[in-house]
C-alpha cells in the first residue's frame, strides 16, 4: 500500500469514527429531552396522585424525579465530554387528572427511555465509548426499577 493510501484509510477511519460520535451526540441528546420530561412528569405526578391506593407511589415518583435529574446531569456531561452542547428542549410533559393514566403515562415513557438507552449503549460500544456504555449501564438499572415500581403500583407483575 503506498503511503497516500493509509493516509486515505485514516482518514477514512477518522471520519467514520466522527460520524459515529455525532450519531451518539444527537441520540443523547434525544434521550436528555426525555430525562426533562421525566423530571416534569414526575413533579407534577407525585404532587398530583388522588387516591389512598396511590400512597405509596406517590412518595416512589418523588424519589424517581431526583434519579431522572441525576441522569440528566450525567447525560449532558457525556455529551460535553463527546464534544456536543446539551440540548434545551424539553420534549412535551404528558399530563392526566386520571392517577392510573398518570402512572400508564410515566410506564411507557419508562420503556420508551429503556430502549432508547439499550440502543445507545450498542452505538457506544460499536464506536469504543467504553465509559459512556458503563454509565449508560448504571442508568438503565434505575430506569428499570421505575419500570418495577409503576408496573407494581398499577398491578401489572
Amino acid at each position: 500500500m503506498s503511503k497516500s493510501t493509509n493516509n486515505s484509510n485514516a482518514a477514512d477511519a477518522g471520519a467514520a469514527s466522527s460520524s459515529s460520535k455525532d450519531e451518539i451526540i444527537r441520540g443523547l441528546n434525544e434521550d436528555l429531552a426525555r430525562e426533562y420530561k421525566a423530571i416534569i412528569q414526575y413533579v407534577v405526578f407525585s404532587s398530583t396522585l388522588k387516591g389512598a391506593e396511590y400512597g405509596d407511589i406517590a412518595e416512589q415518583l418523588k424519589v424517581h424525579a431526583s434519579e431522572e435529574l441525576a441522569h440528566a446531569l450525567e447525560v449532558a456531561r457525556q455529551i460535553d465530554y463527546l464534544g456536543g452542547d446539551p440540548t434545551v428542549i424539553v420534549r412535551d410533559a404528558e399530563y392526566s387528572q386520571d392517577s392510573k393514566k398518570m402512572l400508564e403515562i410515566d410506564l411507557k415513557q419508562e420503556q420508551e427511555t429503556i430502549k432508547n438507552y439499550r440502543e445507545r449503549i450498542r452505538q457506544a460500544e460499536r464506536s469504543g465509548e467504553f465509559a459512556l456504555s458503563e454509565a449508560l449501564r448504571d442508568i438503565i438499572v434505575q430506569e428499570q426499577d421505575h419500570e418495577i415500581d409503576l408496573k407494581d403500583a398499577l398491578g401489572l407483575r
